[in-house]
């Protein structure tokens, strides 16, 4: 089996269509027919249901696209060792979320592209929870505080929050002054997520309760800002919405702990050497931005 035609394959289906795969490779549109046809007659089965608007993966695709996308993984590994020192190519698929991410972790991303040319940078911003390992992503970055998972995580800054609501909300349900008090008010979350808060020198974990969700952080500023109940936010979500009045911090006598940005990535003996650089740099930018913070 040609690794090109795996390449070929896996490119396709992360982008949706040939000519998307094409431009991905910089190889014309014919040349990655061939590799499907010859990758799909060997295997002797169709991996992509050809449509005017692009190409879709069979039920075969999605199993054998998983599969692909690991063994081009390790194939990009196997070429990292034998560069040059300071020498990255190859391809880095990280996940990075939609909240803040453009603003505070894009310019990092762009400035390891500018410092090694070779090096194909595809990030996919989402809110979502990724599973790094089923979706062939080399690493994330993720903020908050980390669940207990078996992904391995390296702290690159820090991140602080309030627990904020609008003036309107506050004069119409009061603002809750102790963590019993907080659970019966109305809370915007992204999901089924606990809050943690100090209560003097202890950490308290609550679990709130509300009508209104949204995956994406700046999505549940705005609705706090439109009344609909208390969020927690990190600062640099809400900086600009406490600064003009339409949000207000509340329960500061219980703030949030310290939380943090992390690189994670799948477990395994030693991170790829495109991770660890991109986790120094991360490092080297955000450790002391208090922007971030």
């Amino acid at each position: 089996m040609d690794v090109e035609d795996l390449i070929a394959f896996v490119e396709v289906a992360d982008a949706g269509g040939v000519s998307a795969g094409a431009r991905r490779l910089g190889v014309s549109k014919s040349i990655i027919s061939r590799r499907l046809f010859r990758l799909e007659a060997e295997l002797g089965v169709q991996l992509l249901a050809r449509t005017t608007r692009g190409a879709a993966l069979t039920e075969a695709g999605i199993t054998f696209r998983d599969h692909a996308a690991k063994v081009r993984a390790e194939i990009d590994a196997a070429k990292e060792t034998i560069l040059p020192a300071g020498e990255l190519r190859g391809r880095l698929r990280i996940a990075v979320p939609l909240s803040f991410g453009p603003t505070h972790f894009a310019p990092v991303l762009a400035e390891m592209a500018r410092r090694h040319p070779q090096l194909h940078v595809h990030a996919a911003y989402s809110d979502r929870f990724v599973d790094l390992i089923t979706e062939g992503f080399d690493c994330a970055i993720r903020v908050g505080y980390l669940p207990d998972s078996n992904l391995i995580a390296r702290r690159v800054g820090p991140i602080s929050g309030k627990l904020v609501a609008s003036p309107g909300y506050i004069k119409a349900h009061g603002a809750p002054e102790t963590l019993d008090e907080l659970i019966a008010h109305e809370a915007l979350m992204q999901g089924t997520e606990s809050w943690q808060l100090m209560d003097g020198d202890k950490i308290v974990t609550v679990h709130p309760q509300g009508r209104f969700k949204a995956d994406n952080g700046t999505a549940l500023a705005v609705a706090a800002a439109a009344g609909l109940g208390i969020a927690w936010l990190p600062d640099c979500v809400i900086n600009d919405f406490v600064a003009s009045g339409a949000l207000v911090p509340i329960m500061t006598h219980h703030p949030p702990p310290s939380a943090g940005a992390y690189v994670v990535r799948p477990p395994g003996q030693h991170p790829s050497r495109k991770v660890r650089v991109l986790t120094e740099l991360l490092i080297e930018c955000l450790g002391d931005n208090p922007y971030l913070a």
